[in-house]
């Protein structure tokens, strides 16, 4: 039944599409058939240039119901999301080659436009030079007024210009000494000007204009060099440091200047980081702390300076330096607090240690928004994940070193544990009632989701899932090898376990074992569960929300997790059910209470039989009560999983009985063929188990069975020739035996004529069975 429902609550795909990633991993099936199916493909059909949409959609739409139109919506929808995804990844994955290039192109064009000022100064020198050495020679070789020209020349006074000219390099050396940057650009610009003026209007001569155009690149270059001195002395900060990039920004020098801006800050924080020397018995969380003041003060005042001299400019190698930072943030974290964390199992430092750095990554990416917190989870998890390893180790070793001494005798929890403060169920008031290993189990399971919890934003929610499950996995195998039988049986073990276990001797301290079991798997552990819900966090990852990660939270699929839970459960079941099946088929010696001879040799015996059901159906219905009583008290307000626990061990005898090959060898070809006296045998023991099954001991499934087993054993009896008819007594008389055996055993009262009530349910419901199976097996 379980397994029908679970299929037609599959997703099912639009016929002519392929299955989405989602569907293939709800079905579990398919899985690596279709993994290699690369989106591309998938999406290959859509970017045709022929694509027609409307053509598309009525040629899947036009024989599709309600149904499968929305399921073709949602496939849709996830091809949509995945492609998104994709090109986000591809984006992602040139963007560092891209920022390299741009870099590299923006230092490009500054190293050529000081060359080309270069450049223009020499050549303007050189031809002021050439000119200057033209007229003298022509002045030289010129005859008559030489004389004249030179007093004239001697004469006249040098224009304001000129003077302005001669006193410039003078002026700027002064500027330059006593460090007044501002009026040192003001007069180069001016200088400027005054080039281009005089190369439009003639207003200097060629040799005033070269010697000008020469002291601009020179003093240009001095005053270039004297600020990128300044922004690296450790003293210049704040309003000096971006007054120093905003002047080398205005002489021309926009990269060299955010370059020496990032170095400054970057030089700034590896000295305020020599302050803090992490020890071997310091706190990892005050160590994160003072770091991550540090890293992301310095981030913060880097990103505010090169904000207000240079604007977006520079975005990208803001994002370079700045991820560089968290980066080397991170390492130091994880080398000098996380690392020890991790190894000897301390996930609640190394959880404190990941929430202050996010934390105050956080208060910088909601004022900048820049998204460092990815940088730092990926860096962070392996160290997370390490110390979630070795907590799930401590909590399996402790319990089976638990499960060594315990008694299996269920208890409450002691008053001042955490198991009853932090339980769910003691939330509702109701305690639970294990055996001293499941509380310690349950307890450190419960500490453990309290402290992975924050750490959704990891994307552990998965992981730590599995690990649990693993954990609950080995606990069950001790459970299994707690049951006496088990320790030469280890089909129901999976991997080693641990030999050394307290044996439950006791039918009651077996069905301990079971309780353990269900509790944990159907209340306990799945509530714990929560735990790692985004509503259960929503006040401690608030700001992770804020800042856009929600995408990154992914609850755990509670429904099949708690799935492989029962699954496990369902093991300690099946041993157990195993384990007392065997002790009512085999005795002692290995000889088998349920075998072909024991129907075929009452006709070849001279006694007359004295009815009623054979020994091993009488100790099964025993065995029944006897359980059935002990779990009315141990799975009080779980009646459900005690009475499927019970209609498991008749199932299980029965099921024996329908496969016994060599069981059926014998009735069907043995050289003795089965008699009227053994049919009769059997058909009685049949019944029997019918009766006392019905709607407690009995499920449809086993019903259909012992029904298609008389028929085959009637089936076997007719081939001898005779009627089963002609030899089975009526139905009043399996009755009446089964009746009679069933109080004789339960201890209950027959009615008081010593005759059944015939208006009862049961007589009515069990006369009927008789009947239906008769008549199968006669026709």
């Amino acid at each position: 039944m379980a397994s029908a429902k679970s299929s037609r609550s599959r997703n099912s795909v639009p016929s002519g599409l392929a299955a989405p990633p989602g569907a293939l991993q709800a079905n579990g099936g398919g899985g690596g058939q279709e993994a290699g199916v690369q989106l591309a493909d998938k999406l290959k059909i859509f970017k045709t240039d022929n694509f027609d949409s409307d053509a598309y959609v009525q040629s899947k739409c036009q024989t599709m119901n309600e149904r499968e139109i929305k399921q073709l919506c949602n496939y849709l929808q996830d091809l949509k999301k995945a492609s998104a995804e994709e090109m986000r990844k591809s984006v992602y994955a040139n963007y560092a080659s891209f920022i390299r290039t741009s870099k590299e192109i923006s230092d490009l064009e500054g190293e050529l436009l000081s060359i080309k000022n270069l450049l223009g100064a020499q050549t303007g020198l050189i031809r002021g030079l050439a000119e200057g050495v033209n007229i003298d020679s022509l002045s030289a070789a010129s005859d008559g007024g030489k004389e004249d020209d030179k007093s004239r020349i001697e004469d006249q006074e040098p224009s304001d210009m000129e003077k302005w000219v001669v006193e410039f390099p003078d002026l700027l050396e002064v500027l330059l000494a006593e460090r007044r940057v501002d009026e040192a650009l003001d007069a180069l610009d001016e200088a400027e000007r005054v080039v281009t003026d005089a190369k439009q209007n003639q207003t200097l001569g060629t040799l005033a204009l070269a010697l000008l155009q020469n002291a601009v690149s020179e003093y240009r270059q001095k005053l270039a060099d004297q600020l990128a001195e300044a922004a690296c002395q450790s003293s210049t900060r704040g309003v000096e440091l971006r007054g120093a990039a905003s002047a080398l920004k205005r002489l021309g020098d926009g990269p060299r200047a955010h370059t020496l801006l990032l170095t400054a800050h970057d030089q700034r924080l590896q000295y305020n980081m020599q302050v803090i020397h992490p020890t071997s018995t310091s706190y990892g969380g005050a160590y994160t702390a003072a770091v991550s003041q540090q890293v992301f003060s310095a981030i913060a005042q880097a990103l505010n300076d090169s904000q207000a001299v240079f604007g977006d400019e520079f975005a990208s190698e803001l994002v370079i330096w700045s991820t560089k930072q968290a980066e080397s943030f991170a390492h130091l974290v994880r080398r000098h607090a996380l690392a020890s964390s991790a190894a000897a199992g301390g996930l609640r430092a190394a959880v404190e240690c990941v929430q202050i750095a996010i934390e105050h990554c956080s208060l910088l990416e909601a004022h900048w928004k820049l998204s460092l917190s990815s940088v730092l989870l990926r860096l962070f998890r392996p160290c997370v994940e390490q110390a979630l390893d070795a907590n799930l180790r401590r909590i399996e070793e402790s319990t089976s070193a638990l499960a060594a001494a315990d008694d299996w005798v269920l208890i409450y929890p002691s008053t001042g544990s955490r198991t009853s403060s932090r339980s769910s169920t003691s939330v509702m008031g109701i305690q639970p009632k294990l055996t001293s290993s499941a509380h310690r189990f349950n307890s450190m399971v419960q500490d453990f989701l309290e402290d992975v919890g924050p750490l959704l934003s990891m994307q552990l929610g998965g992981s730590t899932m599995d690990g649990l499950l693993k954990v609950f996995n080995s606990y069950i195998n001790l459970l299994i090898n707690a049951l006496p039988s088990s320790m030469e049986d280890e089909t129901y073990l999976d991997g080693p376990v641990n030999k050394l276990v307290q044996i439950a001797e006791t039918e009651t301290q077996q069905l301990s074992l079971l309780a353990n079991a269900s509790l944990l798997a159907e209340d306990l552990l799945p509530r714990a569960a929560m735990k790692l819900s985004p509503h259960y966090q929503a006040g401690r990852i608030e700001d992770t929300r804020q800042r856009g990660l929600d995408k990154n939270i992914r609850v755990p699929e509670q429904r099949e997790w708690k799935r492989k839970l029962q699954r496990s459960v369902d093991k300690l079941r099946d041993s157990f059910c195993r384990q007392h099946a065997l002790d009512l088929i085999f005795t002692e010696d290995g000889d088998t209470n349920l075998s072909a001879e024991m129907y075929i040799n009452m006709d070849y015996n001279s006694e007359e039989p004295d009815w009623a059901p054979s020994p091993i159906f009488q100790e099964l219905y025993a065995k029944l009560n006897s359980i059935a009583t002990i779990a009315s008290d141990i799975f009080v307000g779980r009646e459900r999983f005690a009475t499927l626990l019970l209609m498991r061990l008749t199932e299980t005898v029965i099921l024996w009985l329908s496969e016994d090959q060599s069981f059926w060898e014998e009735i069907e070809e043995g050289q003795r063929p089965l008699g009227p006296l053994g049919l009769q045998q059997f058909y009685l023991d049949m019944q029997f188990v019918i009766l006392f099954g019905q709607g407690r001991f009995l499920s449809r499934h086993v019903h259909q069975v012992i029904i298609d087993v008389i028929e085959r054993v009637m089936a076997a009896f007719s081939a001898t020739g005779m009627n089963p008819d002609s030899v089975l007594p009526s139905n009043d008389w399996f009755f009446e035996i089964a009746q009679e055996t069933i109080f004789r055993i339960s201890g209950k009262a027959r009615y008081g004529n010593g005759e059944r009530e015939l208006n009862s349910p049961t007589a009515s419901v069990s006369a009927q069975s008789i009947s239906s199976v008769r008549s199968l097996g006669s026709s």
